[in-house]
């Protein structure tokens, strides 16, 4: 993600993509509205392989449930260009511990509506409040987490905090895995020029596939090849997309103050897709009215995919155990002095403190 906007400009200028979209690329680009859909009365339901949304679209559903009756069930949303199987590996390992997983591919990815176009930010945090209350009616009597990877952090900030302006879910805590909290404010003035050449032309759309430069959002190899050859990950991505993405970044890191849920944040010393400098932002600025009911774990070895890293055990039970009692130290240890670490000075800063 972070390579996506710092190469925005780069690309443009470099002439790698076509000058302007061509008709036919703007027809196909075009909203295909009704593409998967159930119909606008179908919804919200919850089906054995989708959940169909409130407006009748058709998002595919996986789950991963334990033998017998869970002890809690997540609602887990995937990050940009990736779809509901990134929760594959964690599902499995929380089945185990007996924790239900429910992951639908959001609107524009994977195998959902309108593939490769942007829902917005309010659309979104909707889905997931729907789909949470789904859950909640499914397995009445347990706890309901909302977990979110990159992207689908920042969807759950904004749902959680009430900052995208639909219904609030109601959940037992949120758990939030290298949340995409990159907003424009801690961009630099190259990132922010790309991104404005990038929305002239809106359709058009790039791959970082025709640049050399190269970063690690894992060390998950074999992983990170398999993704590659997954059609239903998305490699090329429209401008305005990217644009959308920034903007749900940039409201993600201003809704932090109010961010009231029990809170569990996980984030990788080797991140290189989400810097840490916002990271450091987001974190300094939670409401310290919440900060006994929040906890951040930092991994010195984790990259951007946590929990499909190599190491992706450790961060995997760290979660099981913090859904098992949140107020308990974690089994890794990462979450010791860990917003210090993070941010170099005590959390109880306040935003306006903030640079």
């Amino acid at each position: 993600m972070r390579f996506v906007v710092a190469c925005c400009l780069a690309v443009l200028v470099a002439g790698c993509l076509a000058a302007a979209p061509s008709p036919q690329d703007i027809a196909d680009a075009a909203p295909r509205t009704g593409v998967l859909r159930a119909g606008a009365a179908a919804g919200p339901a919850l089906a054995a392989d989708a959940f169909i949304a409130a407006d009748g679209a058709v998002l595919p559903l996986r789950r991963w449930l334990p033998p017998d009756e869970p002890r809690a069930a997540i609602l887990a949303l995937h990050g940009f260009n990736d779809y509901s199987n990134a929760f594959a590996g964690a599902g499995r390992a929380w089945a185990a511990a007996g924790i239900a997983t429910y992951a639908f591919d959001q609107r524009g990815f994977g195998g959902a509506p309108e593939r490769g176009l942007w829902a917005g930010a309010r659309q979104l945090a909707g889905d997931a409040a729907d789909a949470v209350h789904l859950l909640r009616q499914r397995h009445p009597g347990i706890p309901v987490y909302l977990v979110g990877e990159s992207m689908g952090g920042a969807v759950a900030i904004l749902a959680a905090s009430g900052r995208s302006g639909a219904p609030v879910p109601q959940v037992d805590g949120v758990i939030l895995v290298a949340p995409a909290v990159w907003g424009r404010a801690t961009m630099s003035v190259f990132e922010r020029v790309g991104l404005w050449l990038a929305d002239l032309l809106p359709a058009v759309e790039w791959s970082p596939n025709l640049l050399p430069v190269r970063i690690s959002p894992s060390d998950n190899i074999p992983m990170l090849r398999a993704l590659g050859a997954d059609p239903l990950v998305i490699k090329r991505t429209r401008a305005d997309t990217l644009n959308g993405l920034v903007d749900l970044m940039s409201a993600a890191l201003n809704a932090a103050p109010w961010l009231d849920a029990p809170t569990l944040l996980l984030y990788g010393e080797r991140d290189e897709i989400v810097p840490r400098a916002p990271m450091t932002r987001f974190v300094r600025a939670l409401p310290a009215r919440a900060r006994a009911r929040q906890r951040v774990a930092l991994y010195p070895q984790g990259y951007h995919m946590l929990l499909r890293d190599l190491g992706a055990a450790t961060p995997i039970a760290d979660v099981a155990a913090w859904i098992g009692g949140a107020t308990a130290p974690l089994p890794s240890g990462a979450d010791r002095d860990a917003p210090t670490r993070l941010t170099g000075t005590d959390r109880r800063m306040t935003a306006a403190a903030l640079p």
